[in-house]
């Protein structure tokens, strides 16, 4: 970290007398006391647990400094920085590093898919520059600028992730980032509980042009309808990506678990990713977008994208010692998204039975039971043979697939109810099936994984 004790001084407009320690370079950041090593800076933000509370563990643990906004007595000669607002000053302190250290910021936002092509993007432009991703989910308030202020001093190329709950969150977190580049993954249903509509979703995924480069690009799916006439306005370049028309646009080869294959208009190039489904393709075709505004050759690009690396809990295929192939995408969900998953899973060669594992999509608002309801367009007994469905959500899916569904091969669990989902699963699944496990994280379905690992 190329930053200094009084440095942070200046630019988190201290109050107290900070001139009363000699200036020193700091190692880097921390929120949590648990992760300080020696020099670090200690940020101790006030949540659940106020983390002025842990300042003796820091210390002990070598902190070098620390911001300092509460009435509690601060350590006696330990080097603080008073601030308003520790969190303010760790945003305003990121603002700064990022005008000092002057990368290109990338961002990228989307109701499905952003972690997973942040992780392309990345190992694209990892080919031809030095790159620095949001690490985890760390893509809020408080994520973003701890991502800024943890990349390497080399970083060339800084890929963020850009996440909310509520309108005017992006916007804020574009307006810290100045992206030189920024893209949507697709609109979704995700928090339509506290945005109201699709559209409204849309307008929130769209306040990532705020701090937008004016020279910058702008990168959207061009099966979007609700995106293209917020473009209209805009001064930047404005690059659609998709299965059909599009200025980046994809013809599907071949698909299989393990990978798919692509081309991509006006090339010869075969692009193979490690993962499956035309929904991952989307992603990459951001990505591709990204390296050829940045000027890669299609071979790096290519190579990029082959071994990209996926950020874990992400879309993973696991197998047990029964040889049941599982498709863990536990991380979360909502109607566009798992039916997307649901297609691309439907279609997937295998030896034995297909088995759908169904978790509640969470914050979905008054419109949740329709929603759930129309998965079961997604859903065919001759290609999913079991559905095991959990949460009180998925009554409604449950309902719907009756329909279709002989009641031996439809299974329902209420959430408290997750052993004997367990149980039902161990006697379902056969050697050689392949199993999809999908829901929002809230739902815990990772430990339903965890367990059809042990079978």
């Amino acid at each position: 970290m190329k930053l200094t004790f009084w440095e942070a001084a200046k630019v988190t407009k201290a109050t107290n007398n900070w001139k009363q320690w000699t200036d020193f370079e700091l190692t880097g950041i921390e929120f949590d006391s648990r992760l300080i090593t020696r020099g670090n800076l200690f940020v101790p933000l006030k949540g659940e647990n106020d983390g002025h509370s842990f300042i003796e563990s820091a210390v002990s643990k070598g902190a070098g400094a620390a911001f300092w906004s509460s009435t509690k007595t601060a350590p006696d000669q330990f080097p603080i920085l008073q601030v308003a607002d520790s969190l303010k000053a760790m945003q305003d302190l990121a603002v700064y590093y990022l005008k000092k250290m002057t990368p290109t910021v990338i961002a990228i936002t989307g109701s499905n898919g952003k972690t997973t092509t942040k992780d392309m993007t990345e190992a694209v432009l990892a080919q031809q520059f030095k790159t620095y991703k949001t690490q985890g989910n760390y893509n809020n308030d408080i994520g973003l600028p701890y991502t800024i202020l943890h990349m390497p001093d080399a970083t060339e190329k800084l890929i963020l992730e850009m996440g909310m709950d509520h309108a005017h969150e992006i916007d804020f977190l574009s307006q810290l980032a100045q992206p030189d580049v920024a893209a949507i993954t697709m609109i979704g249903e995700a928090h339509i509980e506290n945005l109201g509509s699709r559209a409204g979703i849309a307008q929130a995924k769209m306040e990532i042009t705020a701090g937008l480069a004016v020279n910058g690009l702008l990168i959207i799916p061009a099966d979007e309808p609700l995106l293209l006439p917020l473009t209209k306005e805009l001064p930047q370049t404005i690059s659609t990506f998709g299965l059909e028309q599009a200025d980046c646009k994809a013809t599907i080869i071949e698909a299989q678990k393990e990978y798919t294959t692509f081309n991509i208009s006006g090339s010869d190039t075969l692009f193979t990713i490690p993962v499956p489904g035309k929904y991952n393709v989307g992603n990459a075709l951001i990505a591709i977008s990204i390296g050829q505004w940045f000027k890669l050759t299609e071979e790096k690009i290519q190579a990029g994208l082959a071994d990209f690396q996926l950020t874990k809990n992400r879309t993973e295929w696991l197998k047990n010692n029964l040889e049941i192939e599982i498709l863990s995408d536990v991380y979360n969900a909502n109607p566009t998204a798992m039916n997307l998953v649901l297609d691309s899973f439907s279609q997937m060669p295998t030896l034995g039975h297909r088995v759908a594992v169904l978790g509640d999509m969470l914050e979905l608002g008054p419109d949740s039971a329709r929603m759930h309801a129309s998965v079961s367009e997604h859903l065919n007994p001759t290609e999913v043979t079991d559905v095991v469905l959990y949460g009180e959500q998925m009554q409604a899916l449950y309902n719907a697939l009756t329909k279709k569904y002989p009641e031996s091969q439809l299974h329902y669990f209420k959430k408290d109810e997750k052993e004997h989902l367990i149980n039902a699963l161990k006697s379902i699944l056969k050697p050689k099936d392949m199993v999809v496990l999908k829901a929002s994280n809230g739902m815990g379905l990772n430990e339903v994984v965890t367990k059809l690992l042990e079978m």
